[in-house]
């Protein structure tokens, strides 16, 4: 890691004088191994069919505040090489699933850190080493396939473990990305010194996160990529604590593909008191018991829940997984939504409704670009989110290989979108909310607001459930009493039961943008989707700390004096 102080700081990503034609010097080192790897190789006894090289060099400033005060500080960079080298052919290679094995995916690729400095020796060298250890590796593997495959029963899925797609060619634009350092601590400053005015906030923060990700991408087809992917991000959090234990955080994010779209800071400081009001609340509020009954989720709660519920289970590589539930392998052409609506994924699409998408991208991290895919058309279910790994009747990507540098490429969500054709207002919702409250006979149901993410179980020997995590719940009373605050539930659930009790969605579109958490890192993506009711969900208590409040006030209170 390496640190340097600029008044100024300025990611200008520009190809040099010499290379102006397209060719960088990564990638001229990479095509001169990668080339000299293939032919070299051939001799051996099993001989690489394919290869490719991924480099991903990443210039990333980290700043965060807490209370007034720069708590950390940190600029990095850094080159990670990530390998695919396959031996066999595309029908059967060395990243075939081995059957009886803890663990299955993920042994395709093997990553190394690249020198920093432009020496096109050293950075050769690095690769030719790499590629080395890890054709060694994947010969070992696939001896291991063969014999696993003739001591195992027949699969369930024959599929090909590698598909054949068309190479292609891309050099993105150059990209400016500017921002000043100094006055983005200083604005970290003044927005995380209102929590010091808060003598019951325990942990406060707010943080500035930029990132140019620079990637290179070659491989034995012919496929050379070269492109740019900037992001930058605000967190703000806040954390305080029930007198009964129960730990109570709230956070406000944003996300932005320059640093200039960002809100400004008076929008900030403005959300970031209205969050507080929110966590004054909250601390405040009556705990949940379990429930089940009629409930509404905001856009953005029933984005983290189809994300969760819907968006893992359609990722193509757990359909041949022996140990995925594959929930929707044998629903092709089956209604599992209501007639008016879609379920459609666009990595191309760079915001909705003015909200730029974290999930955006051109060429996935195969070298395949991102391609609209609709998986639910008219309530009925179409297709997969394919990568280059096939399952029966998908036999080719649809551009969603993805993965964090120094993992292995799966079959991974993008931009998701929830499309409704019938929808009427948020205040309609809440009227046809009560109508099915009384008609349930439940004194309340429940609105899910803010939620700071989910997580589901997708294989076959656990109980195939999601947990999506509310921040922020209210009560909504069947009789018109004012909606109140309650904290301590987790909504749960089943994937099919819950989908079939839909009933009506809103004309309101909410935005979650996030990173997804899965066997090949963690990836940017967003989930959008009008607010939904629901006739029946579940809700279990939340987990809960046994430790007490503080003993002694905050120090920036006259009690502590």
């Amino acid at each position: 890691m390496k640190r340097f102080e600029f008044i100024v700081l300025v990611l200008l990503i520009l190809v040099s004088a010499n290379l102006m034609a397209g060719e960088t010097l990564l990638m001229r080192a990479a095509k001169t191994e990668l080339q000299r790897s293939m032919k070299g190789l051939q001799s051996e006894e099993y001989p690489p069919y394919f290869i490719s090289y991924e480099i991903n060099e990443i210039n990333s400033t980290d700043i965060v505040a807490s209370f007034g005060k720069i708590k950390s500080y940190n600029q990095q960079q850094r080159r990670i090489l990530d390998i695919d080298l396959r031996v066999g052919n595309h029908k059967l290679d060395n990243t075939h699933i081995i059957r009886g094995a803890s663990f299955s995916f993920g042994s395709g690729r093997f990553s190394t850190q690249l020198p920093l400095d432009d020496n096109e020796t050293a950075i050769r060298q690095a690769i030719w080493y790499s590629t080395d250890r890890y054709y060694k590796k994947a010969a070992e593997r696939y001896e291991k396939v063969l014999t696993n495959k003739a001591v195992k029963v027949q699969e369930e899925d024959t599929s090909a473990d590698f598909s054949h797609e068309k190479p292609a060619k891309y050099y993105g634009k150059p990209i400016n990305f500017n921002y000043n350092v100094d006055e983005w601590k200083a604005r970290l400053r003044r927005l995380s010194a209102v929590f010091a005015a808060e003598p019951w906030i325990y942990a406060g923060s707010v943080s500035f996160s930029a990132q140019m990700l620079h990637k290179t991408f070659i491989n034995s087809e012919g496929s050379e990529l070269d492109w740019y992917e900037p992001t930058v991000r605000v967190f703000i959090s806040a954390r305080t604590k029930a007198e009964d234990g129960m730990n109570l955080p709230l956070y406000k994010s944003y996300f932005a593909f320059k640093p200039e779209d960002l809100p400004n800071e008076a929008t900030m400081l403005k959300d970031l008191k209205q969050m507080l009001q929110l966590l004054k609340g909250l601390k405040d509020a009556p705990t949940m018991t379990t429930y089940s009954g009629p409930a509404i989720l905001s856009g953005e709660a029933a984005g983290v829940f189809f994300h969760e519920i819907f968006g893992h289970r359609v990722e193509g590589h757990r359909q041949k997984d022996p140990n995925s539930s594959q929930t929707f392998k044998d629903f092709i052409g089956e209604t599992i939504l209501p007639d008016y609506i879609d379920v459609v994924f666009e990595p191309q699409i760079r915001e909705r409704n003015g909200v730029q998408l974290a999930g955006y991208y051109i060429y996935d991290d195969e070298g395949v670009k991102g391609q609209k895919v609709v998986c639910v058309k008219d309530g009925k279910f179409r297709g997969f989110l394919m990568s280059r790994s096939p399952i029966e009747g998908f036999p080719h990507s649809n551009g969603h290989g993805r993965k964090q540098a120094g993992y292995s490429a799966v079959s991974r969500q993008s931009n998701l979108f929830v499309i409704s054709k019938k929808t009427v207002s948020v205040r309609k919702l809440k009227d046809m909310l009560r109508k099915e409250l009384k008609k349930q006979s439940k004194e309340y149901g429940l609105y899910f607001s803010i939620v700071q993410g989910g997580f589901t179980f997708t294989g076959r020997t656990v109980p195939n459930a999601f947990n999506v995590l509310p921040l922020l719940v209210y009560k909504i009373y069947a009789d018109g009493r004012p909606d109140e605050i309650v904290r301590g539930v987790d909504l749960i659930g089943t994937p099919l039961t819950t989908f079939k009790n839909i009933l009506a969605t809103s004309v309101q579109v909410g935005i979650f943008n996030g990173i997804c958490g899965a066997e090949s890192g963690g990836v940017p993506v967003s989930a959008s989707s009008p607010s939904l009711l629901v006739s029946q969900i579940e809700a279990q208590k939340k987990a809960k700390s046994q430790a007490k409040v503080p003993i002694l006030p905050a120090p920036n209170t006259k009690k502590s004096q």
